[in-house]
């Protein structure tokens, strides 16, 4: 039996993460301070190769600096929860439901927040206890998906994932979603206006 609920403190009031996908340790750590200085504090870093490891390190740093923390993401097996730990990563996610994988971050004192889309996979993750799950893709499920969900499973919470961005946030959000994850969105300056906005 695992427990996630630590995303409720991760997560606090901000209803936005940022995913910085292979962006190399520069760009990382600038796009990061930038969503750090707009007032999201929960960041996620896909571990796919060293060079993301190699960021992920570097931001985890940062981050304590600042009193945050940064999450591994795209963990897909038991090689990244290490590498993910080795670190500094306060966290993990990953794009499906690995119950092996959850094991092992929770083991090594990162929450897990998995990636469920459709009912079967949330019905075994709050099985196992996990209450946060992350909806992906979510631009794919579509709003309309949350309703449903939220009826046969009033505690899970969502964090809706791939496809989002400043003109399809507030809707996601409106559906009942918790959090909505931004990537390139970041990145774009006509669309940071958009992202303070959803943040008050």
């Amino acid at each position: 039996m695992t427990d996630n609920s630590a995303f409720d403190e991760i997560f606090r009031d901000v209803p936005l993460m940022a995913i910085l996908r292979g962006m190399g340790v520069e760009r990382t750590l600038a796009t990061a301070t930038r969503a750090w200085d707009l007032g999201i504090t929960a960041v996620e870093v896909p571990v796919q190769t060293p060079t993301d490891v190699e960021a992920l390190r570097v931001l985890a740093e940062a981050a304590r600096e600042r009193g945050l923390t940064v999450g591994a993401g795209t963990v897909v097996s038991l090689e990244h929860v290490h590498q993910a730990a080795e670190a500094g990563a306060a966290f993990t996610v990953s794009p499906g439901l690995d119950l092996d994988v959850v094991r092992a971050s929770h083991e090594a004192g990162m929450p897990a927040l998995p990636g469920v889309s459709s009912a079967t996979e949330v019905q075994h993750a709050l099985g196992d206890g996990l209450t946060w799950l992350k909806a992906f893709p979510a631009s794919l499920l579509g709003t309309g998906w949350f309703p449903a969900m939220r009826g046969p499973f009033p505690q899970a919470k969502f964090v809706a994932t791939g496809g989002m961005d400043s003109g399809n946030a507030q809707a996601y959000l409106d559906a009942g979603v918790r959090v909505v994850a931004v990537g390139s969105a970041l990145e774009d300056e006509a669309q940071l206006p958009a992202l303070a906005k959803l943040l008050g």
